[in-house]
């Protein structure tokens, strides 16, 4: 999808249930804690940068849509800052759809002097990747547990908590971020099975908390 289309949805992710709140969310400021410089990588509706702001660290968000409206326009594969420019370098709901996820994570840990914190959906098998895709051409792929410890430790980092998370959020409104409907949102309902229930969509998510060097 292009960044022009992305740019179409940002409002959407600003005003996005499911992107806006959750316990992945409130686990990432926890993380940065005692950090005092931060960046936001692939921002979106700025959810993250908005919490850690609150919680007193200087944010630097960016983003490959100029529509989302950070401070840089890059992509995660290419950062354009300085080598341990940031304490901490935070990445939330976005690696799906990268089209580099190592080049990503290398990225992500150059940039960092002391910690990378990284939250995704994980794999939860090959009807929800096809759901995924269904809903949103984007969508690149969910990676396995055993998969993000290879990309974080592929990029020098080393893992100090981690986290598996169930989050639940309006299943229409997911859809309607994307504009599938249809034979397109009941071919994706279908490949959910179980995890639509009673309006809502559960999905399984990974927080990876990871330090620079042995």
């Amino acid at each position: 999808m292009s960044v022009d289309q992305w740019s179409e949805r940002a409002q959407a992710y600003v005003e996005s249930d499911a992107h806006r709140s959750g316990e992945d969310l409130d686990l990432l400021v926890e993380w940065a804690a005692g950090a005092r410089r931060a960046l936001d990588v692939a921002t979106g509706g700025g959810h993250v940068a908005r919490r850690l702001r609150e919680a007193g660290l200087e944010v630097i968000t960016c983003d490959p849509a100029p529509g989302m409206r950070a401070d840089v326009t890059c992509r995660a594969e290419s950062l354009p800052f300085a080598a341990d420019a940031f304490d901490v370098v935070a990445c939330r709901t976005a690696p799906h759809h990268f089209d580099d996820v190592r080049a990503a994570v290398g990225e992500m840990a150059r940039v960092s002097s002391d910690r990378v914190l990284i939250v995704d959906t994980v794999y939860m098998g090959e009807d929800v990747e096809e759901a995924e895709v269904v809903r949103d051409p984007s969508h690149v792929r969910n990676y396995t547990e055993a998969e993000w410890r290879g990309f974080v430790e592929e990029a020098g980092l080393r893992i100090e908590e981690l986290e598996t998370l169930e989050h639940a959020f309006d299943f229409a409104s997911w859809l309607a971020r994307t504009g599938c409907e249809g034979a397109a949102a009941a071919r994706a309902e279908s490949l959910l099975g179980g995890r639509v229930a009673d309006g809502k969509l559960t999905l399984d998510k990974l927080a990876i908390r990871a330090v620079k060097g042995a």
